[in-house]
């Protein structure tokens, strides 16, 4: 999730494909000889390569073997760049291999700050590239440059017909959709909730006839839609449509209403086990410091160890810690340390503790999950795709264990200032390019001071993971705890060491939080159902976030960890003296998502001002854990169908027709932020694998790309770009794949196993009342009437028949 950086390196702009229609009338052409008659001066190459005009249009013969984009470059320089300006770009460009390649605006020395770039690919034909961008830099002599390097093998690259001219801006982009009726592209089940969504003109128009058709076309079922009115999430009016009473199953199902036709979808059980396993393989892809094996991720996947120090790469056994700068003067530090493994956080090659933690905590907690309901094999020894399958060991617990041992190294050994607490986060010293391999990249490699969140996510983490390995490897448990222990009394000792979020972040996020009661609290929840111990209850009793609601319009993440300690305090069994009072605020925050997913849409999600925010799809998955907890707290159903209903906003039913979880859907996200699933950018790479979910919608457009794609802003819903270089719209994480793992083994073993929706433990009966007072109230029956038949026994009478 770390922020990337406006350098030469740094994702700019959408690509020009992607753009509206430019306007009329642009301005005098600022490219000379942009059609190579007069041969190539002024342009100019690397010394790799040698322009070649003979053919009409400028060819070079790029080496293989680079491993950078910009390790072979055609380039003109002099091309003033004025801020606020806009500007038209278009090329042609033709190859003798699919590649692809770079072309930015930018600043001609360095950091080689770049105010445009798109990323198109070459093929055989010469293909015109045309789009417009308004810049940010107000720079006199820049340049513009194709970036080609990179291949692994030679290949002839050529450029003609470069225009560049100032002009009108473009227009604000507009994603293509398929259709107004909007459903879960992915599934519904049998006895689940089936809704979709419609886009209508007039929001006082009565509710749209509908007709649920089969793969064949048949008429399965009709009815009418309900209107909602004016949703400005969306910007239009909208009616949803409810089918819950179909009980057809198959695939190629299609909904139509208002004269357009939806995305076909299925119904039928056994959706969402297959899901849970790709959300969970996802951490095995993100590991640093192991090779990542084709057994196990499939061809695509396979590739070398990230960050072991095998030249050119730095790696992560002997890392140094940053240069004392800034809010940093008052640590010092001469050692280096060994902190590989773990796993990368998220596009970059950062490695965060305050993610890693509330990631851990929630695959930990996917454990329980299934557990509880009886399920285990859902996640158990086997269930995944790893190298320590078939240990034994339950395979989410070992996959947890892989960042749990990670953030173990990151805690500062004795001897050393601040012994006991958690290096903040280890990342490069400055910004990467995309793509590139954690295994070539050759940045420095630093560890940041630590902090206290650190120290409590971890304390929090190891005590919840001693608590669970305790079955299976009890000398590892142990010293998870003792772990725990230290890292405690060191934050205790040390209660206010924040991360600074303006210094020294160059080259990775600074995940700066300077409130960290909710860290305190979680980190003593934990440790006290790790031990049962007085101390950590007391604690508790008296900490005020024991009163402090559940957010109600943001939701938990990193930065807001309270919901972490809660709801493990809530379905944990233990003799806590306040877990009743913990069991209530879950039920209560439930309530006020529920009262969020009172939309067509159904999210849960309502944040005050209508903004979405950065991480948007995780918030919505972390409300729905919280839901999920009530609805076992309760057994009250309409929570476990606001949680199964949610999933149709991720997978579809949503104002952009898409599904935000790679592989999942007709349309979905498949161009995510990251340095080496990067395959927009260079066809040799994988996309993101299946079972990845974005970011999502975030009103702040927070990266150029967006920035460009909407200038004066945007409407909440629609505030994403499924583009490689919108980091702030469309990244991935860990710590929200860990929101949809936890989510969609719930769903799996609650809703989406046979028979689970109509008889599961807990859940109301029409009615209103719970399965387990019926049963309680129906054995107080028997009860009575076994009384009532010992007496007459007694009294010598036999009861009539």
């Amino acid at each position: 999730m770390a922020l990337a950086a406006s350098v030469l390196a740094a994702p700019v702009l959408a690509p020009p494909t992607a753009a509206a229609p430019l306007a009329d009338e642009p301005g005098p052409e600022l490219i000379p000889n942009g059609t190579f008659d007069a041969g190539h001066a002024p342009w100019w190459t690397t010394p790799d390569v040698v322009a070649d005009t003979s053919s009409g249009a400028l060819c070079v013969n790029a080496p293989g073997g680079t491993q950078n984009a910009w390790d072979t470059i055609v380039g003109i320089d002099a091309i003033p760049l004025v801020e606020g300006e806009s500007y038209r770009f278009s090329f042609r460009i033709s190859g003798t291999a699919d590649v692809g390649i770079r072309a930015l605006a930018q600043q001609n020395q360095a950091p080689w700050t770049a105010t445009y770039e798109t990323n198109p690919t070459t093929s055989s034909d010469p293909a015109l590239f045309e789009g417009g961008f308004t810049s940010t830099l107000e720079w006199p002599a820049g340049q513009l440059v194709f970036q080609i390097g990179g291949s692994d093998e030679p290949w002839t690259f050529c450029l003609d017909d470069v225009s560049f001219r100032t002009g009108p801006p473009p227009e604000p982009y507009r994603a293509e959709t398929h259709s107004r009726v909007r459903v879960n592209q992915y599934g519904y089940l049998p006895d689940g909730p089936k809704r979709a969504t419609v886009l209508v003109d007039d929001a006082d128009a009565a509710g749209v006839a509908w007709t649920l058709r089969d793969a064949g076309g048949a008429e399965v079922a009709t009815g009418t839609a309900e209107p909602y009115g004016d949703d400005r999430t969306v910007g239009s009016a909208v009616q949803r449509i409810v089918f819950d009473e179909v009980r057809a199953t198959g695939d190629g199902f299609t909904l139509e209403a208002d004269g357009e036709t939806s995305y076909p979808f299925a119904i039928r059980t056994g959706l969402y086990a297959p899901l849970t396993a790709d959300a969970l393989n996802y951490f095995y892809l993100a590991r640093s410091g192991i090779p990542i094996e084709a057994q196990y991720a499939g061809e695509a996947y396979a590739r070398p160890a990230g960050h072991l120090g095998i030249a050119p790469n730095r790696g992560d056994t002997e890392v140094g810690c940053q240069a004392p700068q800034g809010y940093y003067q008052q640590w010092s530090c001469d050692d280096t340390f060994d902190v590989q493994g773990g796993w990368y956080d998220a596009g970059d090659h950062g490695k965060y503790v305050v993610n890693g933690g509330i990631a851990v905590h929630q695959l930990l907690d996917t454990w329980e999950v299934a557990a509880r309901a009886g399920r285990s094999d859902l996640l158990g020894d086997g269930a995944l795709s790893i190298p320590e399958s078939g240990n034994g060991i339950p395979d989410v617990l070992d996959e947890a264990r892989w960042e749990l041992d990670w953030m173990a190294r990151m805690q500062v050994p004795d001897g050393q200032q601040y012994a006991g607490m958690v290096f903040h986060k280890v990342q490069d010293d400055g910004w990467t390019g995309l793509p590139t391999m954690p295994w070539e990249s050759d940045k420095v490699r630093q560890v940041h001071r630590p902090s206290t969140a650190a120290t409590l996510n971890f304390a929090a983490v190891a005590a919840k993971g001693a608590r669970l390995f305790d079955e299976w490897d009890a000398d590892y448990a142990e010293s998870l705890l003792a772990a725990s222990r230290v890292a405690w009394a060191a934050a205790l000792d040390t209660p206010d060491l924040f991360a600074s979020v303006a210094d020294g972040d160059e080259g990775g996020g600074p995940y700066d939080d300077d409130q960290v009661e909710d860290e305190f609290y979680w980190a003593a929840a934990e440790l006290y159902l790790a031990t049962g111990e007085g101390e950590f209850a007391e604690f508790l009793a008296a900490c005020p976030e024991a009163e402090t609601a559940i957010d109600p319009q943001g939701g938990f993440d990193w930065r807001a960890t309270t919901a972490l300690g809660r709801i493990d305090l809530a379905m944990v069994e233990s003799d806590y003296p306040g877990r009743e009072a913990a069991r209530a605020s879950v039920v209560d925050a439930a309530g006020t998502y529920l009262k969020a997913a009172g939309s067509a849409f159904e999210q849960p999600y309502r944040p005050i001002d209508g903004e979405y925010d950065w991480g948007s799809n995780a918030i919505i998955l972390n409300n729905q854990a919280v839901i999920a907890t009530a609805a076992e707290i309760t057994g009250d159903a309409s929570y476990r169908t606001a949680v199964v209903a949610a999933m149709d906003y991720l997978l579809g039913r949503n104002g952009l027709d898409r599904s935000y979880i790679t592989g999942y859907g007709t349309l979905y996200s498949e161009n995510q932020h990251h340095r080496w699933m990067a395959h927009s950018l260079d066809p040799s790479l994988p996309s993101p694998a299946p079972g990845t979910i974005a970011g999502g919608p975030n009103s702040a457009i927070q990266d150029p790309v967006a920035q460009q794609a909407w200038p004066d802003g945007c409407i909440a819903q629609l505030c994403y770009l499924d583009d490689i270089q919108s980091y702030s719209t469309n990244e991935m994480t860990v710590n929200w794949n860990s929101a949809l793992s936890w989510v969609t083994t719930w769903v799996a073993v609650h809703a989406d196993a046979e028979g689970a929706a109509a008889s599961a433990p807990g859940e109301a009966l029409p009615g209103g009342f719970p399965v387990w007072l019926v049963i309680v109230l129906a054995l107080a029956g028997v009860l009575a009437v076994g009384a009532v038949v010992v007496l007459l026994v007694l009294r010598g009478r036999r009861p009539t028949a």
